[in-house]
């Protein structure tokens, strides 16, 4: 599933694909994915113009005209291309806007895990059905004092609370696991053992790494693509994650591998304490 880093990838993508262009038709061939897709055939999107695409947590939001967004999630299959008309309808592609520059907007999501979505929405606004949402972890926001007023009172291991995004939205398996190693942090630790300065290097950690990876363009371990179909690079600055039963880098001990959460989790015995 799409972390932070690849939404805001293929975020800025799409801003640059999408912004200005009307949209001239809408087709759908699926009546849903993991929400409604008929709705949008009726919605009179025909003459309304992207005004740009953000995100939130590991969602994207493109502005309209008339106040009404799209609300797009990417599960754990999803893909957007923009693409000429002449490009043939792949097997999973579910939906089809096409642009007043000739183009296609497309949508394509294999286990029909992902969420396109209108709702009414100002520009700069964000739906209610996303007011739930943490603190964004590169905003000014997100301290080691913020985290750490979150934690103390919380018996749950660190690495659930670092995920949760009711806390800290955007931040996955594959984040929560590198920006842990960084800090020497066993991600078992609950988040009430922590200290003040422990909470305030995994934050630093946390926005290092988000940084680096949106740099690489992302990470690619299985199903995510980029607009253009292209891979995420930060995989190959992966240091833990996925490393179980491997030597460790820093200090080669064997790299143990634990389930939390309903995830897996590897970490060093050795460098997180």
């Amino acid at each position: 599933m799409p972390e932070l880093p690849e939404a805001e990838t293929i975020g800025r993508a799409l801003d640059k694909a999408l912004a200005g262009k009307q949209i001239v038709k809408v087709q759908v061939f699926s009546p849903a994915m993991r929400t409604p897709l008929t709705p949008l055939l009726d919605a009179g999107l025909e003459g309304a113009a992207f005004l740009r695409v953000r995100r939130r947590g590991r969602y994207l939001l493109a502005d309209l005209t008339g106040n009404r967004c799209f609300l797009m999630h990417f599960g754990m299959s999803g893909v957007v291309r923009v693409e000429p008309a002449s490009v043939p309808k792949r097997k999973h592609e579910h939906l089809f806007i096409h642009l007043s520059d000739g183009n296609i907007f497309r949508f394509e999501c294999t286990r029909r895990f992902s969420m396109f979505e209108l709702h009414e929405c100002a520009p700069d606004a964000v739906p209610p059905v996303l007011s739930h949402l943490g603190v964004e972890p590169l905003s000014d926001d997100f301290t080691g004092g913020y985290f750490y007023e979150k934690c103390r009172k919380k018996s749950a291991p660190v690495k659930n609370l670092l995920m949760d995004n009711l806390i800290v939205t955007g931040i996955g398996n594959i984040y929560a696991a590198e920006t842990l190693f960084a800090s020497g942090i066993d991600p078992r630790r609950p988040g009430n053992k922590l200290t003040p300065d422990e909470c305030g290097r995994i934050v630093e950690n946390a926005r290092r790494i988000l940084r680096e990876s949106i740099e690489c363009g992302g990470t690619t371990i299985s199903d995510f693509r980029h607009v253009d179909g292209s891979e995420g690079k930060f995989v190959l600055n992966l240091k833990i994650y996925g490393k179980a039963g491997l030597p460790c880098p820093v200090c080669s001990t064997v790299v143990e591998c634990v389930r939390l959460g309903g995830r897996s989790s590897c970490y060093c015995p050795e460098c997180q304490k």
